[in-house]
């Protein structure tokens, strides 16, 4: 078999505009590409912290029309790592972001991690590997 390699994972979003404001000014990544698609009424922002070719991205799609959306209980999170989870979610707070779980150590365990939602609400864990973690 030839070699895989995991592209994007794709979330419908309600407001494009305000979840491209979330992905790239707050959360620090790149708007790839946008593609508009008026005869299929959607469109599709890819974001990430860098092109697609050589990391995996985020697909925003955005349906005209109808698009509200029940995330389910399947959905899990995003996870970005940070070198620093205290700067990191101290920055992130003063740009408006909503914590769901405060950074510190996770049940269990010595990681630390916490957890903000994006404007449709999904959830996105700030990770701080124990390899980063200062002495």
């Amino acid at each position: 078999m030839a070699e895989l390699r995991m592209m994007h994972t794709m979330l419908r979003v309600r407001d494009l505009d305000a979840s491209l404001k979330f992905y790239t000014e707050l959360l620090g990544m790149q708007l790839i590409k946008k593609l508009d698609f008026p005869d299929g009424e959607f469109t599709l922002a890819f974001v990430g912290y860098g092109p697609e070719e050589s990391n995996t991205v985020i697909e925003l799609t955005y349906n005209y029309g109808d698009n509200n959306y029940d995330l389910g209980n399947a959905y899990g999170h995003i996870a970005l790592e940070t070198s620093d989870i205290y700067a990191t979610s101290k920055v992130l707070k003063e740009g408006g972001a909503e914590f769901t779980r405060e950074p510190g150590p996770m049940n269990h365990g010595t990681v630390e991690i916490a957890f903000l939602k994006d404007p449709d609400g999904y959830m996105i864990e700030l990770v701080q590997p124990e390899w980063l973690s200062k002495s």
